[in-house]
């Protein structure tokens, strides 16, 4: 009469679909975006005399920032916020603000990068170009931050555009910046 195989469910199970979460992030990854934050021009006084400047950036869920620079209004930072980009529609929002260290850190304006025409550069066949080829220029308008014109430049082999960005909502005060680009192997690409 045999008995049936003793079979009580103590087998593997299904596992995960196999998908892991990070080669997904990477398929929709287009690539890195390397925002210099160069320096800050005539910034808005929040303390006594000075302000205490440091930079976020922001794009959707990602939030960097630079190192604070005291008792500055012509801080210099040099540095480099790399931002993983899936959707270039998304701008990138630049806010400065004043460190404090017994109060809420101070707003010292604001102003937002559209990084489209740099993207719409890089999809550009340049590697003919001599270096210093100008791809494009952006003129300042009321739609843009640009204190003014902006120049997306063929330079060494890679697309850079440096801006000028006036900020909002603040009496004074204007950031310096490049953007560069950095494919990565194994995301989707531009």
């Amino acid at each position: 009469m045999g008995s049936p195989p003793h079979s009580h469910g103590h087998g593997q199970g299904v596992s995960s679909s196999g998908s892991s979460s990070s080669s997904s992030f990477m398929e929709n990854l287009m690539g890195l975006l390397r925002v210099k934050i160069i320096k800050g021009v005539n910034l808005a006084v929040r303390d006594v005399r000075s302000s205490d400047p440091y930079v976020v950036v922001k794009m959707g869920k990602q939030k960097l920032k630079t190192r604070v620079i005291k008792k500055d209004v012509n801080p210099v930072w040099n540095e480099d916020l790399t931002l993983s980009v899936n959707d270039p529609s998304i701008p990138i929002t630049l806010t400065v603000y004043d460190h404090d260290l017994f109060s809420k850190d101070d707003k010292m304006g604001d102003a937002e990068i559209d990084v489209r025409p740099f993207i719409d550069a890089l999809k550009m066949n340049l590697e003919s170009c001599p270096s210093g080829t100008v791809i494009s220029k952006i003129t300042p308008n009321r739609q843009n931050c640009l204190a003014e014109e902006s120049q997306i430049v063929w330079s060494n082999g890679r697309v850079v555009q440096d801006m000028c960005l006036r900020l909002k909502n603040v009496e004074c005060g204007e950031v310096e910046l490049q953007l560069q680009w950095i494919d990565l192997p194994g995301c989707r690409g531009l």
